[in-house]
């Protein structure tokens, strides 16, 4: 044996040591998917390679065996291990795939060449000639087609491995370099061989024995198969959010489908560009450049994400755009910019901005026709009262005008007349002190549905205003309505009093509609102060609320009532005591039992 072929056989030993060693610790990767499996197949048809052409430089000088009869066991290897790459590139690039029927035909090439081989004693049609040298073998008609066939599945695998290793973590991360320089050197390797250059028919399976090095450092080292690019890239592109990613130098390096499709850009227009220069020549989204850039540096110095909306009315379109850094191990790495499409959530603020403005105005109507009808009842009463009176002031004075030329009058008469006259007109004076009572407080809550006025009242003005309006609707329903007042009443309330009146009197209505009709019950209205705050409780004696409509009360616009409540009431009143009273409402119920509502005010 020579020094080449000692050489050659050295490197082929370490080859087979090495793929032996790469192969051992493959398999012991657990949990191994589609893409581990395909790697072990190239791995195992280059020890096929690699231990037949050993066989091939040991056996021939001592069994005298041709060294072509080695290559019978060399090409089971050679032959599929192109097809080992192509799934191995095939299941990296797609994540996991189906095995189709079709794939059977990728195998008959590799079949053909293998029986051409075998056989080619008799028809030479893959060897003419066979060397040890390259430049000594003359291969057959046949040999062509088993080469083109290779390297077609060959450069299709490289092409999905390196594509989507650089698309999903770029052309300069170590795995992606790993891959390119494992790439290389069996490509180069064959590149000087067609050029006729002398070489061994060894250095072959040397060649890919590093290429599978290569990869393998990035398997372990960078863990190349735990990523699956073509499903991430399509999970991205498929997202109704855009996102740009910078470099530290404000490149754009990656971005989705859509936004390239929001800014009508091709991906070639984007990559590779200063995003503020593209801002400048571009304008699309018409981006504040001076707010992006502020955000943007700001986004450098720290791991919180900073954001601002961006709104194009004449595309009807909302973003929400937040800007965040890339850092890996405490080093800044780039920018992403994510385009937030808000443009659904803004249509259904507007929405619901709409239906809630309906829902209040029926409110209100259901509020003036409330009004109205305690207007009717609580100035009928004294309007019959200060008629009845002028009907008698009529009489009197009658009597006292016919009783001025009468002889039988006496003075104590007269008084008497005054005196009757008197308590009519005291009488009218009580009703109309009444009647303006009314119109005060119906003037309130009819300006309190459109306006607001932030003055202050006392608890007694309150009570008083409450008990006006609600008299007609508790009068008409029997039920009766218990003051407890367990403070001071002059204490003062900050606040609007026909805000809070109207609060009461919607839970006070709550409280007479939980009985459902049945007479003659108790509503207990309780005013105590409690610490720093003054309560107001609504306390009856119905049915309760259920858990499942309490737990929800103050927070959605939720009834008891079916069609004939909105649910709109509590949630108006939980919505005035927090904005305008800086106060709170809590609720306890027990279904058969009652409810007890509790407005709680600071003061």
């Amino acid at each position: 044996m020579n020094l080449t072929g000692t050489a050659a056989l050295v490197a082929l030993i370490i080859s087979t040591l090495l793929l032996i060693i790469l192969l051992v610790v493959n398999l012991k990767v657990k949990k191994k998917k589609q893409v581990n499996w395909c790697f072990i197949a190239i791995i195992t048809c280059l020890l096929i390679c690699c231990v037949g052409q050993t066989l091939s430089i040991i056996c021939p000088p001592t069994l005298h065996i041709e060294p072509i009869y080695f290559d019978y066991i060399v090409y089971i290897g050679t032959c599929f291990m192109p097809l080992a790459f192509f799934f191995f590139g095939l299941t990296f690039a797609q994540t996991k795939i189906k095995f189709k029927k079709k794939y059977l035909l990728l195998f008959i090439v590799p079949i053909i060449s293998l029986l051409v081989l075998w056989t080619n004693d008799f028809h030479h049609l893959f060897y003419v000639k066979y060397g040890i040298l390259n430049v000594d073998t003359v291969f057959g008609a046949y040999f062509p087609i088993h080469s083109l066939y290779t390297y077609i599945l060959i450069l299709i695998s490289v092409y999905y491995l390196i594509h989507f290793s650089i698309k999903n973590s770029g052309f300069f991360s170590k795995q992606s370099l790993l891959l390119i320089i494992g790439t290389l050197i069996p490509l180069v390797v064959n590149i000087i061989g067609l050029f006729g250059i002398e070489m061994s028919i060894y250095i072959t399976p040397i060649s890919f024995t590093f290429t599978v090095l290569f990869y393998s450092l990035a398997i372990l080292k960078f863990n190349f198969l735990n990523v699956s690019p073509i499903a991430i890239q399509t999970v991205v592109d498929r997202m109704s959010d855009g996102y740009l990613v910078l470099d530290v130098n404000n490149t754009i390096i990656d971005f989705n489908k859509t936004l390239s499709h929001w800014t009508n850009l091709s991906p070639t227009k984007l990559r590779g560009t200063d995003i503020f220069s593209l801002l400048e020549t571009e304008k699309f989204f018409n981006i504040d450049t001076n707010l992006l850039q502020k955000n943007i540096e700001h986004a450098k110095s720290t791991d919180k994400t900073s954001s601002f909306d961006l709104s194009l009315p004449k595309k009807d379109k909302y973003f929400n755009v937040e800007i965040s850094s890339i850092n890996s191990k405490g080093s800044f790495l780039g920018i992403l910019i994510l385009f937030k499409d808000i443009t659904q959530h803004i249509h259904d603020l507007k929405t619901i901005s709409d239906n809630q403005e309906t829902l209040m105005e029926k409110e209100r109507l259901a509020s003036l026709g409330q009004l109205i009808g305690g207007i009717a009842h609580n100035l009928k009463t004294p309007i019959m009262s200060i008629s009845g009176a002028a009907e008698g002031l009529t009489d009197l004075i009658t009597e006292y005008d016919s009783s001025i030329d009468d002889p039988d009058v006496t003075s104590q008469d007269h008084h008497d007349i005054a005196k009757d006259m008197s308590t009519w007109v005291s009488k009218i004076k009580t009703h109309t002190e009444y009647m303006s009572d009314v119109i005060t407080a119906v003037k309130g809550q009819a300006v309190t549905l459109s306006n607001e006025n932030d003055v202050n009242f006392t608890v007694n003005e309150l009570l008083k205003r409450v008990n006006i309006l609600m008299k007609h609707e508790l009068k008409n329903a029997i039920i009766y309505l218990n003051v407890k007042m367990l403070t001071d009443e002059n204490i003062i309330i900050d606040g609007d009093v026909n805000n809070l009146v109207q609060v009461i009197n919607n839970m006070i209505s709550n409280s007479i509609q939980a009985y459902q009709g049945k007479p003659e019950q108790n509503i207990d209205l309780i005013v105590e102060k409690v610490d720093t705050n003054l309560v107001i409780s609504i306390k009856d004696y119905a049915s309760g609320i259920p858990k499942k409509v309490k737990d929800k009360l103050f927070k959605e616009m939720v009834t008891t009532k079916g069609k004939n409540g909105t649910g709109l009431g509590l949630y108006m009143s939980y919505s005035t005591i927090k904005a305008h009273f800086n106060g709170d409402i809590t609720v306890e119920s027990e279904e058969g039992k009652g409810t007890t509502f509790r407005i709680i005010l600071p003061i």
